[in-house]
């Protein structure tokens, strides 16, 4: 059975559902910063994935990353796998601006995180969950939209 890893759950809020991956909101707000975990149980890379599941994944990357950049007209979109400190498998979707506090340096462990306020917080939920909403399932629970 499929179990988030504990970091990740504590370091974002789930958005929603797709067919096969977990869509979460890093609670950083200086970045709309926004991660798929594929609901598979002990994935690191994508080469673990089946080949649908791999096509699932890219697809819904794609979803993801056009109503980013169709929400946030960002400067640049940063798409990555890293999982150097939290294993499981996780695709990172990152909005950054040219007037973002690292650019055009990598955001990985520069800045405190600085958690969302409700209200801001329900803004980009609402938005990106409109952008998203004939791929996306929505959780039943509202309760883990604000911890």
């Amino acid at each position: 059975m499929f179990e988030l890893n504990p970091v990740l759950a504590r370091d974002s809020i789930l958005v929603g559902h797709f067919a096969l991956c977990q869509l979460r909101i890093i609670n950083d707000a200086q970045f709309p910063w926004f991660v798929l975990v594929p609901q598979r149980k002990n994935i690191t890379e994508i080469y673990q994935l089946v080949e649908t599941d791999r096509q699932k994944l890219l697809a819904e990357s794609c979803l993801l990353a056009e109503a980013l950049h169709d929400a946030f007209s960002a400067t640049k979109l940063n798409i990555a796998a890293l999982g150097n400190q939290v294993p499981q498998l996780h695709v990172h979707h990152i909005v950054r601006y040219k007037t973002d506090p690292c650019w055009p340096a990598p955001i990985w462990g520069k800045l405190e995180a600085i958690p969302y306020e409700k209200e801001n917080l329900a803004e980009i939920l609402q938005k990106i969950q409109s952008l998203l909403s004939d791929d996306l399932t929505l959780p039943d629970d509202g309760a883990e939209l604000y911890y």
